[in-house]
């Protein structure tokens, strides 16, 4: 399954007020690693930022007076994402924002899930963790993630975040595969289409000494509270009368 991992950054909270993408961000996972392929572009908006828009990304009209506008980076964009499973944190906003920029140029583009699938962390986040703060800064804290390097927003930052994010968020929830049967070609074609030396190696754990030590200490606790663990096996007038 090819996923991208995808982050805007805007001018302002609505785009019916005319407010633009400034930056979009995109991270690639395949089976849910990152591949190393990501997609980052500034954008030219062609109008003001919203006040308080500028201090969130820290960008300036200054700085995006030489970046291309979106029409000179659709076709390079939709070619990234085309096919692929978006996760986005709160979709509706750079939906919204995407289609408008795309409806700007004509119909042609059509919208983005014509060509993709999406999943919104914000609901998966909203479904696990019902009446607490689900922004991504929350859920960093919740789930482990560091994002202690998060001064500003940013496209490309954020989606690699989102994308640990993500991670954490469905540990556990997806299928396990041991190989792809005769009937797979679908699974099949979308391996052929990866380069699998990009895949980054996955961090190994190893617990330490002291710490299987201290594991050990803390099951003769439990033995000694409960009289007998379970993963001893049978006691020894059970397995006697077996």
């Amino acid at each position: 399954m090819r996923q991208i991992i995808l982050d805007t950054e805007t001018t302002g909270l609505e785009w019916k007020k005319g407010n633009r993408v400034v930056e979009i961000g995109c991270v690639e996972l395949f089976k849910r690693r990152p591949t190393g392929n990501t997609y980052h572009q500034y954008l030219k908006p062609d109008c003001e930022f919203e006040q308080g828009a500028q201090e969130v990304t820290g960008l300036t009209l200054e700085f995006l007076a030489d970046k291309p506008e979106f029409a000179q980076v659709v076709e390079e964009f939709l070619a990234f994402i085309d096919g692929a499973e978006l996760i986005i944190h709160n979709a509706a906003f750079d939906l919204g924002f995407l289609d408008n920029e795309l409806s700007l140029l004509g119909e042609q583009y059509g919208k983005i899930t014509d060509r993709c699938t999406v999943i919104d962390t914000l609901a998966l986040a909203r479904e696990r963790f019902p009446g607490q703060r689900n922004s991504l800064d929350a859920l960093c804290k919740r789930l482990g993630v560091d994002n202690s390097h998060r001064a500003l927003h940013g496209g490309l930052l954020d989606a690699q975040i989102l994308g640990d994010v993500y991670i954490a968020l469905t540990s556990g929830q997806e299928e396990i595969g041991f190989g792809l049967g005769d009937d797979d070609a679908g699974g099949a074609a979308a391996l052929q289409a990866f380069d699998v030396s990009k895949l980054l190696p996955r961090p190994r754990v190893v617990a330490t000494p002291s710490e299987q030590e201290a594991h050990a200490a803390r099951l003769e606790r439990l033995r000694k509270k409960a009289g007998h663990a379970l993963w001893d096996g049978p006691k020894v007038e059970e397995a006697a009368s077996a």
